[in-house]
Order: structure tokens, then C-alpha cells, then sequence
């Protein structure tokens, strides 16, 4: 995926920023739609526009994400470049300098009122970015404390960011609760593509974790099973747990109006991972899902609750 260079030209005409912003709100909320399978649910019980800049939110994690692990056929020096000409955007983007509208991609409006309506920091776009970067250069952990730091710049920073558009009350403790819940959606990813990941050489897991139950990273690509990684995952998945109890008060303390959609999302993600604890060896021959149905009775619950 190539990345235009950041051009710091202004809009033309009041009318024409209407029209391209209008755009970049559906371009936003289609790839939302498209994309996010387990998020999109949620999403869609926020007012607006709160919505739409969930939408936008979304777009651009989504299609950092594919910068870094597209399936094009780009080398990682071209990926690692496009990373950082998407970097030097994203910062001309937030200090108000959108692309021309002939080199634009259609995220760059939306993104722009939406860090700008709801003061998102510059920092947590680089933490994002830096969690690509590593990505990119993927080496697998040696200890949880590295793989914790991961999954705050791919998720973590993803809660943090959803909490000033949703709004919350709390300060620093609520934004640690906030960080502790994308941890432990990540947490949840990384269990239910563990087939998936060990089939292109990516092994999340700690290796001190896989050495202790005596699970090498050979098994988890051969899809073998049996006491051993029973043991491995009845451990990973408790310890998934506990970032969904310990950020528990995060429920109560963003408004009341986006609630329903962290619950939503909440209840989704904690079902996959008690899906998966309910039959761990499913992980290593397919991915585990909650069913559409499933999903809309969860949202149409959280929405009736609040």
C-alpha cells in the first residue's frame, strides 16, 4: 500500500470541505462495517457524533494495520516507509493541513474533526503506529512484560482513544482502566488465532510461558494438543480474565450515552474468550466466532440496559 506524501494546502471552498468531510464520514463507516466484525455492533448504538467518530477511529487503526500486514506482496522496507510517510501525515492531519484533494486519501477529513472535536493527543496515533512498526518486525517475546507493552500499542492505546470520544469521568485511573480493557481484547485475539498466527511464523506467546508447560512453538504450527497446551491456555485464558476484571469500574465511569457500545463490545470479546475456554484444542484447527445472532442479542441487551 503506497502512502502520499503530507501536503499542507488548504481546501479551496467552505462548500467543498462540506462535501469531502460528508464523503469521508461514509468512506469511514463502510469499512467500519466491512471490517470490523466484532466492533461494528457496538459501534452502531452510540449517538451521533459520537458514531461517526468511533467510524473514524476505526478506519484509521484498520487501515494502519494493513499497511503493516497487507498481503500484497510489499517488502518490509517498503511497509516500514510507508509506515513512516503515514506517520508524517497523520501529524499534518492533526495540526489541521489536510492533503490536496487529488493526492487525499478519503480517511484524512474524518480523522481530522474527529481528533480535533475530541482533543485525541498526538502521542496515542504514534503509539499506534510504533505498534505497526513492531509488528513489521516481528521477533516474538521473550516474557509477558514486552508482549504487555505490544498489546497497549495495538489495543490498549485503542481504549485509551475510544475514551475521549465516548467521554469519561475519572482521569488517569480511568484511562489505566481503559488501556487494562483493550489489553485484554488483544489478550483474547491472540488465543483465538493462535492457529492462524503460528501458521505465518507468529508466535505471541511468551517463550518463557510455552517453555515452562513444555509447549514449543513446533507444536502450536503442528496443531498438537493435549495436556501440556491445556495447561498453557487454561493459564493464558486466566490471566485474559483478569484485565476484564480489573477494568471492571470502566463500565461506570465513561457517559452514560456510549456505555451500551462498551458493553457491547465487552460482553462480544469476553464470550469469545470463554468460548475458547470452553474447548481450548478448538484454537488449533479453527477459529473460534460468536454467531451474527449472537452479537445482536448482546447489543440489543446493552442498548435495553441503559
Amino acid at each position: 500500500m503506497s502512502v502520499a506524501s503530507p501536503s499542507t494546502t488548504p481546501l479551496s471552498t467552505p462548500l467543498l470541505d462540506l462535501a469531502r468531510l460528508a464523503n469521508s464520514r461514509t468512506y469511514c463507516e463502510q469499512l467500519t462495517r466491512r471490517a470490523a466484525r466484532n466492533f461494528y455492533y457496538g459501534l452502531k448504538l452510540l449517538p451521533e457524533p459520537k458514531r461517526s467518530a468511533m467510524f473514524a477511529l476505526y478506519a484509521y487503526m484498520r487501515l494502519v494495520d494493513d499497511i503493516a500486514d497487507g498481503d500484497d506482496g510489499q517488502s518490509h522496507e517498503d511497509r516500514a516507509a510507508d509506515l513512516e510517510q503515514w506517520r508524517q501525515e497523520t501529524h499534518a492531519v492533526l495540526a489541521g493541513h489536510l492533503p490536496e484533494l487529488d493526492e487525499s486519501h478519503d480517511l484524512w477529513p474524518a480523522v481530522e474533526e474527529m481528533a480535533h472535536t475530541y482533543r485525541l493527543p498526538a502521542h496515542l496515533f504514534d503509539d499506534v503506529i510504533a505498534g505497526q512498526q513492531q509488528d513489521l518486525q516481528f521477533t516474538g517475546f521473550e516474557t509477558f512484560e514486552p508482549l504487555r507493552e505490544y498489546c497497549y500499542r495495538v489495543a490498549g492505546v485503542v481504549g485509551l482513544a475510544s475514551i475521549y470520544v465516548w467521554g469519561f469521568e475519572g482521569g488517569a485511573e480511568t484511562q489505566a482502566l481503559a488501556v487494562d480493557r483493550g489489553i485484554a481484547f488483544q489478550l483474547t485475539n491472540i488465543l483465538r488465532d493462535l492457529r492462524e498466527d503460528a501458521a505465518n511464523n507468529r508466535i505471541y506467546l511468551p517463550s518463557d510461558e510455552l517453555a515452562e508447560f513444555g509447549v514449543t512453538p513446533e507444536d502450536l504450527r503442528s496443531a498438537r494438543g493435549g495436556q501440556r497446551f491445556l495447561d498453557l491456555m487454561r493459564f493464558q485464558i486466566e490471566r485474559a480474565e483478569s484485565f476484564y476484571t480489573r477494568s471492571a469500574a470502566l463500565d461506570e465511569r465513561v457517559a452514560a450515552d456510549s456505555r451500551p457500545t462498551l458493553i457491547t463490545m465487552t460482553e462480544i470479546y469476553r464470550r469469545l474468550l470463554r468460548k475458547v475456554a470452553q474447548e481450548p484444542e478448538r484454537v488449533l484447527h479453527e477459529r473460534v466466532s460468536l454467531s451474527l445472532l449472537s452479537k445482536l442479542r448482546i447489543g440489543w441487551r446493552a442498548s435495553r440496559a441503559k
